[in-house]
């Protein structure tokens, strides 16, 4: 009985060292704090640079996280619901809740139309783009200004010939990376 809590002692004590030895050399490289943020903004120009071919496309879609309105109420949404969709030379606007039936049957309206006056501007600075277009649809006319940073996060902001606006909040995604669903347009 000895002679196997000797053995047992000696075991859990090899095995211990062989743990100690093994974590001291599985350690990552730790990178200085200037390092990291290089490595940080080589991925953000990198990003930068992919944003410029989908805005120059026209092809993108801002999947909203949330609402708001021109009194700064802001409401978390669903992103399959609320977006904003560019595909060349078309765009679709939609709102929608998991609650409702609503105008577009999912919850909100949808106005989908022909974009005019699409204007890019591109500050390599601050890694960022102003995008703002104008889009005529079936129930209205808006102007659409779009700020889009080089981490994917963008804000939309839409107005109308009537007082008041609708800010989207949220992420770009690429149309083929997008999980949205589109109701029906709103007449």
């Amino acid at each position: 009985m000895k002679k196997l809590a000797l053995n047992m002692g000696t075991l859990f004590l090899t095995i211990g060292l062989c743990l100690i030895s093994f974590n001291s050399n599985s350690q990552d490289i730790k990178l200085t704090r200037q390092e990291q943020k290089e490595a940080r903004r080589a991925e953000l120009v990198a990003n930068y640079q992919v944003l410029d071919n989908l805005l120059e496309r026209k092809s993108f879609v801002l999947e909203a996280d949330f609402l708001s309105n021109q009194y700064g109420n802001r409401i978390p949404v669903t992103s399959l619901l609320n977006f904003i969709k560019v595909d060349s030379s078309n765009v679709v606007l939609q709102t929608g809740s998991n609650n409702n039936l609503g105008y577009n049957g999912v919850g909100g309206v949808t106005a989908e139309g022909s974009i005019n006056n699409w204007n890019i501007v591109k500050d390599f600075k601050h890694l960022s783009y102003n995008l703002r277009f104008s889009l005529v649809t079936n129930i209205g006319i808006y102007d659409v200004f779009i700020t889009i940073s080089a981490d994917n996060r963008a804000q939309a902001t839409i107005t109308g010939l009537t007082r008041g606006k609708l800010i989207y909040d949220g992420r770009l995604e690429t149309i083929a990376n997008s999980r949205i669903f589109k109701g029906q347009n709103t007449r």
